[in-house]
């Protein structure tokens, strides 16, 4: 990953991860997801979701109001 990204969220959801990615990208919030399940054993492993460092607050905010209204 580059300088200047931060992980905010993880999940074995890809779903999910795709989901809070689209929503961040409309709030032209540059987003990137990082598969990191193993291959062999697609049960063991996370899907990572990272943002810029300038984007962290805001995307945490908007991933957390996403939860609150889908709880």
């Amino acid at each position: 990953m580059e300088k200047n990204w931060t992980k905010i969220f993880f999940s074995t959801n890809p779903n999910l991860v795709d989901l809070l990615v689209t929503l961040l990208e409309e709030k032209e919030i540059p987003a990137v997801s990082i598969n990191k399940k193993d291959s062999s054993y697609t049960i063991f492993g996370n899907i990572e979701l990272y943002v810029k460092d300038t984007d962290v607050e805001e995307s945490k905010e908007i991933i957390n109001l996403y939860h609150e209204r889908n709880s």
